[in-house]
């Protein structure tokens, strides 16, 4: 299927920036720095979802959106901590450009940074959240699941401290134009790193692992 070429910097075809004006600075993106295997690509439709979809691969680093001619969209992720907590099927229920971030209460319990912010940090390069954000909702409730974006660029293809799934901010974007509220997302299960380095601290005793995604903004096991 081939690479879906992004647009090109100034600098030279290798620095890699969004196509619309944007009322905050985003990074561009050095490709060098982002294995081919986690670049923006049509490739053939690996999934057995309709078109439209968006389907999320936290175990390959993969979000597919697809495409209505056996084809699907493929971008490269980072996966944090609550991005192995939830699996299903859910929907987009709300879209956010430049969102606000509100760090949770455990975050803010050991992070005194994020505390500072326990009424939410505005929109802008340094947010968490990124350029944008879709909200996950199941059956009418958020799902507290979130695609969103990231300046990080060495985050994607990696299991990552926080968050939930992250997209480079050009890459969010691009997903955010092309998907409308009410868009079907499927997660699949993964295995979860974090929980095993728990496990290799804890003597693999529910309790303690528990204790530990507690800890981490992850629910239960």
């Amino acid at each position: 299927m081939g690479s879906l070429a992004y647009a090109p910097g100034e600098e030279g075809a290798n620095l890699l920036v969004p196509k619309t004006d944007e009322p905050h600075s985003v990074k561009p993106v050095r490709l060098s720095m982002i294995p081919e295997q986690y670049r923006r690509q049509i490739v053939r439709n690996p999934t057995r979802e309709g078109p439209g979809t968006i389907v999320v691969d936290p175990g390959q680093r993969h979000l597919y959106l697809v495409m209505n001619d056996g084809s699907a969209l493929r971008y490269g992720i980072g996966v944090g901590r609550q991005g192995f907590g939830w699996s299903g099927t859910a929907t987009i229920g709300l879209k956010r450009k430049w969102p606000k971030w509100y760090p949770p209460v455990e975050m803010q319990e050991r992070d005194p940074r994020a505390k500072q912010y326990a009424d939410g940090m505005e929109g802008g390069s340094d947010n968490p959240l990124g350029a944008r954000a879709l909200y996950l909702f199941q059956d009418g409730r958020d799902t507290l699941y979130r695609i969103h974006g990231t300046a990080e660029e060495r985050s994607i293809g990696h299991a990552v401290s926080s968050g939930c799934i992250r997209m480079l901010n050009v890459d969010v974007i691009d997903l955010y134009d092309r998907v409308p509220v009410g868009t079907k997302v499927v997660v699949q299960k993964a295995f979860n790193p974090f929980e095993r380095i728990s496990e290799s601290f804890s003597g693999s005793s529910s309790g303690w692992t528990n204790g530990l995604r507690r800890l981490m903004g992850m629910p239960p096991a």
